[in-house]
Order: C-alpha cells, then sequence, then structure tokens
C-alpha cells in the first residue's frame, strides 16, 4: 500500500489513488483537531438534442455515511440520514442532499477527532445511491479531507469510475499513534444503505 506524507500547512494538496494513505499531522507536529470528510457529485449531462429538450439531467440521491469499528472489527456506531450524530457529539453529519446541485460539496461529516472515543479504532466512510442508481448516471464525483480550523484541503479522493455498482467505500481514517491516518479504499459495492454495504465495509478494515 502506497503512503503520501503531507502536512496540512504545505500548499501541495495530495490528491490520492486507490490504496493511498496520508499522515495527518499539523507542521508543529500536533495532531489535527477537527476534520471535515466532504462528499461532492454531479449528474451526468444527457447529450444531444433530446438530452437538452428533457433538461439534461435528473436527480441521483448519494447518501455519505460514517461507521465506527473497535479494534477487534466490531461495528460500534453509524453516522448518517438517519442519524445526524454521534451519541457523543463527536461525529456530525450536516444533512441529507438528494440532488447534488451546487458548487463544492454536497454533504459533510464533521469529525472531531479529541473527542472521538478511545474505543474507535477505524472510521470507514461511504457513498451509496440510495434510490439505486448506478454511478454510471454521475460525474466529478470527489470525496476530500479538509482542516476545519483552517479551511485547507488536505487530500482528495476521485471517485472515479463508472460502471453499475450503487455504492463505495471512499475512505478509512485509523489510530495511528496519538493521530490518525486517511486511506482511499475505493471500493465498489452495492446497496441502497449503508446496511446492505456491510460485509464489504468490514472487509476493508
Amino acid at each position: 500500500m502506497a503512503r503520501v506524507n503531507i502536512r496540512p500547512g504545505e500548499d501541495n494538496m495530495v490528491s490520492l489513488a486507490k490504496g493511498q494513505s496520508v499522515s495527518l499531522a499539523k507542521n508543529n507536529g500536533d495532531a489535527l483537531t477537527k476534520v471535515i470528510m466532504g462528499l461532492g457529485w454531479d449528474v451526468k449531462q444527457k447529450k444531444g438534442f433530446f438530452g437538452s429538450l428533457l433538461g439534461g439531467a435528473d436527480e441521483i440521491d448519494l447518501d455519505a455515511s460514517c461507521l465506527l469499528f473497535n479494534a477487534q472489527g466490531q461495528p460500534l456506531e453509524a453516522i448518517w440520514f438517519g442519524q445526524l450524530r454521534s451519541e457523543d457529539g463527536s461525529i456530525v453529519h450536516t444533512g441529507d442532499n438528494r440532488t447534488g446541485d451546487g458548487d463544492g460539496d454536497d454533504e459533510q461529516i464533521i469529525v472531531d477527532l479529541p473527542r472521538v472515543p478511545a474505543e474507535v479504532q477505524t472510521m470507514v466512510f461511504t457513498v451509496n445511491s440510495f434510490q439505486g442508481d448506478t454511478f454510471d448516471r454521475i460525474e466529478n464525483a470527489f470525496c476530500r479531507l479538509v482542516d476545519a480550523t483552517t479551511g485547507q484541503e488536505m487530500a482528495r479522493y476521485d471517485l472515479t469510475g463508472s460502471g453499475s455498482h450503487t455504492a463505495q467505500i471512499m475512505a478509512k481514517l485509523t489510530r495511528s499513534g496519538s493521530g490518525w491516518t486517511m486511506t482511499a479504499v475505493g471500493a465498489i459495492t452495492s446497496g441502497r444503505t449503508f446496511h446492505d454495504m456491510m460485509p464489504a465495509i468490514v472487509r476493508t478494515l
């Protein structure tokens, strides 16, 4: 597994490839405190005269989720559109976007890292098509990690590879000493919610 080291204070944001990891730390060696995992996507525009006549594109509802696991790989909690806050409040989902309209992040999950319970070893971030639309109908899809205290984008992973899948495991944050490491997973699977994806999610731990 390739590893890319970057510090948020540097200008060069890292674009991760599938399987790459980035260690998350500030220039002075301190751990990050609050990060945002952002998800963005656009509906692929229909081409030709009839595409323009019909408005070019339909709406597609993608959903971001964050699954928490302990060191033994046992699930602890899920933050998604059905539960927008973790029980301790350390992780907050900003809400469901059902269309992908607008620029930038369409959905965000904010993580207050020092408040994440010590028993949480891994946080897995997923995206799924709630209505069953396949990924070959979307474009410009990405997930990115942002330092919430500075607004600086630290790492980005493009959800490339159109296909008939309806879900994808985007990335994971894993405890690494006193800090965290982000890994771009990019595993494709199927499911309308994270519940359907659990066997595939567990295999990425």
